[in-house]
């Protein structure tokens, strides 16, 4: 199988790296394929400019590194996204790449001309998974502050392009608890994608 993840963040310290690198390894260890799109790394520019708005009207992008996602991301069989929660959101080279990235003519066409029905492009992707961390509490994410990442992501666009197979790990508190409940957290996360189907 081959799986993209698409990476957010800019400290290598950072517990979200620590979990890039228990997942590519699980993924390594049951011979997954992994192509890794590090958004910092690339310098992604997630800014929408007046051009790709007309891009997006045209359905062709003319970012250059939207146009390399493109092509690689046509070839994997489940997505990967890792990053931050932050002011209860994503970073904005995520939200960028959500932007960006997931747009006409690049992961989703319109059934037809007159309808807002997608269908999605990338026609090898059986599904996608989100992975992200906070020290907000889980259930005030929840239950306080709108659930956000739930509500945009997994169902706000994931939901509306039509994948059927889509998951969200949320690590909460992550400053709060203790290193070994952090390193029980990375060698589950490790045997989970070990046996990723």
């Amino acid at each position: 199988m081959k799986v993209a993840i698409v990476f957010n963040h800019p400290y290598e310290g950072s517990f979200c790296n620590a979990i890039l690198n228990s997942v590519m390894t699980g993924l390594r260890l049951s011979n997954h394929e992994v192509d890794l799109i590090h958004l910092d790394k690339d310098n992604f520019n997630p800014v929408m400019s007046s051009a790709d708005l007309k891009a997006f009207r045209d359905k062709k992008p003319v970012d250059p590194m939207v146009l390399e996602y493109k092509t690689r991301l046509e070839q994997v069989d489940h997505l990967i996204f890792i990053f931050p929660i932050w002011w209860e959101l994503m970073p904005a080279m995520t939200k960028g790449f959500i932007d960006k990235v997931i747009f006409p003519g690049v992961a989703y066409d319109y059934v037809n001309d007159s309808s807002t029905k997608m269908k999605p492009l990338w026609n090898k992707v059986k599904g996608v998974t989100m992975i992200t961390t906070m020290n907000t509490p889980g259930f005030l994410y929840w239950g306080i502050f709108g659930n956000a990442i739930q509500k945009a992501l997994m169902r706000g666009t994931f939901w509306k392009l039509g994948y059927k197979n889509r998951k969200w790990i949320s690590f909460n508190m992550v400053k709060m608890v203790p290193s070994e409940k952090r390193i029980k957290w990375l060698n589950n996360i490790q045997d989970r994608f070990m046996s990723l189907k």
